[in-house]
């Protein structure tokens, strides 16, 4: 409050002396690349940008704007690309191609006059223009049979086989790779390598999706979701004499050289693959990526294809090992936890009632759904299948926390009736609807995701929902009210359970019952998943340790459920001593019994002595 007094203060100072203030003075305070408005507000130059218009603090910075980033307006038109400069951009000519007036740039399509130039040849390598227009190459033109091109360029090598390494360049882009790839099986021939180049691919494929390999998926945050790559580099294809060209006996090494790379963005080697359903997309398989500078980039490929550089259009994380081990190590744990907490609630008779009734639905719920997931989450290997996996995941884990809201509901209930002293209205209630709404409203919420989207069940990397369309959000939405309505509905039970205490024995410590409260209330929130808030929490700075809590906390809910219901239970423990006496009973009897049957077997029988 005191900083925005202090900034108001400053401002009306200001206006004060505007009068008086000559109008260059605000040049002394706009940061580079701006100008002055009026005495108290700055704009930023043409070709730079800032977080707004007109802005009147200091503290801002005005960037360049790229204007030759997709989605661009500039138009080169043919034969040329454009080139962003610090405040503007140029349209340039491409490698092969002069404006006939000898400039080297140019601002727009009307002023493009690019035309091709004479390139020396030789017996060995040719690099050949060819103008007019011509259909795509290879598989892209399968894929745009309609796009046509007013030119396409390549690289070609001809020669009898060699032992040695050949090296192609076109435009930004090496291609390095064994000659003997090159030469077919029993063909005493020459033998081609080819390296094509079309200008303008990069722009139709610059929306193309990008499917990744399983192992090479990265951690997407939600809100990013629908983004699409961003291209850096041209499309290139490759080609051989040989037409084996999916499963090299050697690897072949591409250089890129692209637009700058920006920091904590993933960069992928790229390839252009078919779609079953006709349409193409850009993939990962066969590619890894070697190394990534600034401004280019290494991939090396065990096929042949089209082949580009693309980038995260947003900051990511790969997926970090350690978690996945938490992960699997702390669901081994609850499951065995909940094993144990669902036969204690179904044994010990002690216990039962509404309550245990709650904690058995929910542990089985947790039980079922946690070895489903550790048994099925990467068997992605059969479609339907991981549909199927991925549709039964998503009911289990909503009827978990619907029977987390039931826990809630019931215990703020109980809480509210303390002075009651009979609870059969409540357990009538709760009795009536938690089956059907256990079990019910998860399986209806369900039944409306696949009715809508089947397809959208199963994941290239997980048996999971896809993030298509906001489909994740049939269970993140129920998810997020949830946590949310039980972490209300615990702190009005908590608030209402510390003044049922205190009024009851004003003698009580008043220490003791905080105590109590705060180690319930800690119990609880894991209980009732109120600690997948930390989803959300993963953002900035923090978004690692936020990863690790979440991962941790949530992972082993079964433990605490075990700990709280049944190993901090007075009645559980005791019914606990009775079967461990019954069990020590047991196995002293069956031991004396063997003792006994040793013994006789050991006793010797009496002579008889025949005379």
């Amino acid at each position: 409050m005191g900083g925005r007094v202090f900034l108001a203060f400053c401002v009306w100072l200001t206006l004060l002396g505007a009068e008086t203030q000559d109008f260059r003075d605000c040049a002394r305070w706009c940061p580079e690349n701006s100008s002055c408005v009026n005495a108290t507000a700055c704009r930023c130059n043409p070709g730079f940008s800032a977080s707004s218009e007109i802005f009147t603090f200091p503290t801002e910075i005005c960037d360049d704007i790229n204007e030759c980033a997709p989605p661009s307006e500039v138009s080169c038109g043919k034969f040329s690309d454009c080139r962003n400069i610090e405040g503007s951009y140029d349209c340039v000519c491409n490698p092969g191609y002069e404006l006939v007036s000898g400039a080297k740039t140019f601002k727009n399509e009307s002023e493009n006059t690019c035309q091709g130039k004479n390139h020396p040849t030789s017996s060995i390598t040719t690099l050949h223009e060819v103008r007019g227009h011509q259909s795509c190459f290879c598989s892209i033109r399968e894929q745009v049979p309609k796009c046509r091109f007013s030119s396409w360029k390549f690289s070609l090598e001809v020669q009898k086989q060699v032992d040695r390494n050949v090296t192609l360049r076109q435009n930004q882009a090496t291609m390095q790779l064994d000659w003997n790839l090159a030469q077919k099986s029993g063909d005493p021939g020459p033998s081609v390598v080819g390296l094509v180049s079309v200008p303008g691919m990069g722009k139709l494929l610059a929306e193309a999706p990008l499917v990744s390999e399983p192992e090479k998926q990265v951690v997407l945050n939600e809100t990013h979701q629908g983004l699409l790559p961003i291209l850096l580099s041209d499309v290139i294809s490759a080609f051989l004499s040989n037409n084996d060209t999916q499963n090299l006996s050697s690897p072949v090494t591409f250089t890129f050289s692209h637009r700058l790379v920006i920091p904590r963005r993933k960069v992928f080697c790229v390839f252009w693959e078919h779609g079953q359903n006709g349409c193409g997309h850009w993939a990962t398989t066969g590619c890894s990526t070697m190394g990534t500078r600034d401004t280019s980039t290494i991939c090396r490929c065990t096929h042949l294809s089209s082949f580009a550089v693309l980038m995260a259009p947003y900051d990511v994380q790969e997926e970090d090992p350690v978690l996945t081990v938490i992960t699997y190590m702390g669901l081994s744990l609850s499951l065995l936890c909940l094993l144990l907490a669902a036969l204690t609630f179904l044994l010990c008779k002690a216990i039962q009632n509404t309550s245990t009734s709650l904690h058995l639905q929910l542990s089985l719920c947790l039980l079922v759904a946690h070895l489903l997931f550790l048994v099925g989450i990467d068997r992605t290997e059969h479609e339907v299948l991981c549909a199927i996996i991925a549709g039964a995941l998503h009911y289990l884990y909503l009827a978990a926390f619907t029977w987390m809201l039931l826990e809630a509901l019931y215990l703020f209930l109980t809480a509210r009736n303390l002075m009651v002293v009979n609870y059969s209205s409540i357990n009538r209630f709760t009795k009536k609807l938690m089956f059907p709404v256990g079990y019910g409203v998860p399986a209806v919420i369900v039944a409306i995701s696949a009715a809508s989207r089947p397809h959208l069940y199963g994941t290239p990397s997980r048996c999971w929902l896809q993030p298509e369309k906001g489909f994740t959000w049939g269970f993140l939405g129920p998810v997020s009210a949830i946590f949310s309505v039980n972490l209300a509905l615990l702190l009005v039970t908590l608030w209402i359970l510390k003044n049922r205490l205190s009024s009851l024995n004003n003698e009580v410590s008043t220490l003791q019952n905080t105590r109590m409260l705060a180690f319930k209330a800690t119990a609880q929130l894991f209980i009732l998943g109120c600690t997948w808030c930390l989803g959300i929490l993963q953002v900035g700075p923090a978004a690692r340790v936020m990863a690790y809590l979440f991962t941790i906390i949530n992972s082993l809910q079964g433990v605490f459920i075990f700990l709280v219901y049944c190993l901090l239970s007075q009645q559980v423990r005791e019914q606990y001593r009775k079967w461990s006496k019954g069990f020590r009973k047991l196995r002293t009897e069956s031991e004396m019994h063997t003792l006994s049957s040793s013994a006789k077997a050991d006793t010797p029988k009496p002579s008889t002595l025949h005379i």
